[in-house]
């Protein structure tokens, strides 16, 4: 490891430094295109002393199992692990937040930022997830079976997975944003002193909410969807398309 490896190249390599740069404040997901050196000049961090705490995780995986996946393999991957825990934790957060803004809104108005930016976030992943799930993923699986047979590219209804991919990951870019702005009014997920079982339960839920989203939209912005640009081209036997 280098101060010239990329945020995303850190964290597939070893997945636990998703852990040290998020505590850094490193942004690997939509920000995965960075060297771990621009990175920290641009979040003000001493590379120095986030390279120190990189060294401690030697001893972790050379690289993520997923990493290794085939393309539609590791679609079905992360329809499986993280579209799937999406789709039991957004209901259940929103459901708690409610609760909690009931009982302490009236000693904590941030409340009504958290609401706020929780139901765009909210609002805003379900149908990503729906156009994932029902017309990306299944393109990704047929450029995959045909390059595992040996075929040609096959016709894909929209043209090219070029223009799906690029709305997807301008989805991502948002969802990031949202993302940032839920740790800030939460003044990074600290619990309020008088918070309640349900306060903290809700606290901690978002927190995990956010270590998985940013892993999920890393898994998909640069390792999945840069493999499947890559197929693509090989299948039609022209340039790789950016």
């Amino acid at each position: 490891m280098n101060r010239g490896t990329s945020l995303g190249d850190l964290v597939t390599r070893c997945p636990a430094a998703a852990a040290v740069l998020d505590a850094y404040g490193l942004d690997y997901c939509c920000g995965g295109f960075r060297t771990l050196a621009d990175a920290c000049a641009v979040g003000g961090v001493d590379p120095s002393v986030v390279e120190d705490a990189l060294a401690a995780l030697r001893d972790e995986p050379v690289i993520a199992e997923w990493a290794a996946l085939r393309p539609g393999a590791l679609a079905d991957h992360v329809q499986r692990v993280h579209h799937e825990y999406l789709a039991d934790e957004l209901p259940r957060l929103r459901a708690l937040l409610v609760k909690v803004y009931g009982v302490h809104a009236d000693r904590h108005p941030e409340l009504d930022d958290v609401v706020d930016v929780f139901d765009d976030l909210h609002d805003h992943l379900v149908p990503h997830l729906a156009k994932e799930d029902a017309v990306l993923f299944p393109m990704i699986r047929d450029l995959d079976a045909a390059e595992a047979a040996h075929e040609s590219l096959p016709a894909l209804r929209c043209g090219s997975i070029v223009n799906p991919i690029g709305a997807m990951l301008v989805e991502h870019e948002e969802a990031g944003a949202q993302l940032a702005r839920l740790s800030a009014v939460t003044k990074g997920y600290a619990v309020p002193d008088d918070a309640c079982a349900s306060y903290r339960a809700l606290y901690d839920g978002l927190l995990a909410l956010d270590h998985d989203l940013r892993l999920h939209v890393h898994k998909e912005s640069n390792v999945l969807f840069p493999a499947v640009l890559r197929l693509e081209a090989e299948l039609a036997g022209a340039p790789e398309t950016a």
